[in-house]
C-alpha cells in the first residue's frame, strides 16, 4: 500500500485566508476624545501586535467618547456604538 494512502487525510488549509487582529470597543476608551484611531495608533497603544492583514473592531464593552475609527472591518454592533457615542467609523 503506498504511503499517501496509509496516512490519514487532514482537511484543507486556505492559503488566501486573511488574519485580522481583534480589538474590543471597550479598549478604545483609553484614547482622548476626538482623536482619529487607526492601525498605527492601536499598535502604539499596544492593542495590536504581530503581523496581521488588518484590524477588526468588535462590539464587546461600551464606549463613551466620540472617536473617528479607521480600520479594515467592524461588527455591526461596534459601528452602532461608535456612532451612538458621537464618533465616526471609516472602513479602509
Amino acid at each position: 500500500m503506498p504511503l499517501q494512502r496509509r496516512l490519514p487525510k487532514r482537511g484543507f488549509t486556505n492559503i488566501f485566508k486573511k488574519k485580522y487582529a481583534v480589538v474590543n470597543i471597550g479598549d478604545l476608551n483609553n484614547f482622548e476624545p476626538g482623536v482619529t484611531v487607526d492601525t498605527e495608533a492601536l499598535r502604539r497603544a499596544g492593542l495590536v501586535r504581530g503581523r496581521n492583514d488588518g484590524v477588526k473592531i468588535l462590539g464587546e464593552g461600551e464606549i463613551s467618547r466620540p472617536l473617528t475609527v479607521r480600520v479594515h472591518k467592524a461588527s455591526k454592533s461596534a459601528r452602532e456604538k461608535i456612532e451612538a457615542a458621537g464618533g465616526r467609523m471609516e472602513i479602509l
